[in-house]
């Protein structure tokens, strides 16, 4: 079966056309990717679609036979809602009220499959990645925004609308001034430990840190409150720590660390130290887990059709 996945950014697009040729525990190989940068929403949408068309015609093996995306919000996952499909109120400058899955469907002629990214993100690991095997356990991506995705007993929770993880409010340092990036509430996670949010505080971005620098340490230490609030709350097995920032090297082992501190002994499992080392890990999809994941949701709903 021939996929067409997306990964829908705040910063790019990951497009994909990847073949399934076994069971759904068996990954997809990719055939053909590439990377459009997130401008505005017509010239994104239309340079994502060629990309399938033109793609297609390359390989020689006609039209996608499904269709997968995971994409940044929040967005609107009612089935039936009139706006379902569409991102919401997201702080990006002109993709409030973007149609997805209305886009894309018409486009490629195939009904899409559609969730958040970081849920497709969290669905791939479940199946292909470093969660393979666990029930309960959190994708917490930290990049240029910060959003997770929560399996809970086998099952992607969306509820209401979908979980906003990186929207949960946090403690402050003593001694951080900084008011916070996120439009909407200030000094949330995303507001005090995002991509944008180091670069604002520190004056350059989180990628042109050094290792030493006092970045690192903050960082880690606003992660570790809400980690520690997601296993109390949430009672994951593990979390995984993706996205550009939370990828960097050593970051996920000091948050670990910093975790057990928080809990103070509270959670018995996460006192036993080797048990703590492993609560926080890093994907082994890497940066293809989004569009690993979204070709997840498309053979998930083939399975269910």
């Amino acid at each position: 079966m021939l996929i067409a996945a997306i990964e829908a950014g705040g910063t790019k697009f990951v497009c994909g056309l990847l073949e399934s040729s076994g069971p759904e525990r068996d990954r997809p190989g990719i055939i053909e990717r590439a990377v459009v940068p997130t401008t505005t929403p017509a010239e994104t949408l239309r340079s994502s679609a060629e990309f399938f068309r033109a793609a297609s015609e390359r390989t020689g093996q006609g039209k996608p036979d499904a269709l997968g995306i995971g994409c940044f919000g929040p967005v609107d996952l009612r089935p039936g809602s009139p706006s379902y499909g569409s991102i919401t109120a997201t702080p990006k400058p002109g993709w409030r009220n973007t149609d997805i899955v209305g886009y894309f469907g018409r486009e490629l002629e195939l009904r899409a499959a559609f969730d958040t990214d970081v849920n497709a993100a969290a669905y791939g690991e479940y199946l292909w990645g470093a969660a393979r095997g666990a029930k309960d356990f959190i994708y917490l991506t930290v990049g240029t925004g910060i959003g997770g995705g929560v399996f809970s007993n086998g099952l992607l929770v969306h509820g209401l609308g979908h979980p906003e993880l990186g929207h949960v409010k946090i403690r402050r340092e003593d001694g951080d001034s900084y008011e916070g990036a996120c439009p909407f509430h200030r000094d949330c996670l995303e507001g005090m430990a995002s991509g944008p949010a180091i670069a604002a505080r520190w004056g350059t971005r989180a990628e042109d840190l050094g290792p030493d620098h006092p970045a690192w340490e903050l960082e880690a230490r606003y992660l570790a409150k809400a980690l520690a609030c997601y296993a109390l709350v949430l009672s994951p097995e593990l979390i995984l720590l993706g996205g550009g920032v939370g990828l960097r090297p050593g970051l996920a082992e000091r948050v670990s660390a910093l975790v057990g501190e928080e809990l103070a002994g509270y959670v018995p499992p996460l006192a036993e130290p080797k048990r703590l080392r492993a609560f926080v890990a890093r994907p082994s999809l890497g940066q293809d887990a989004g569009l690993y994941g979204a070709a997840a949701l498309a053979l998930r709903d083939r399975r269910h059709d």
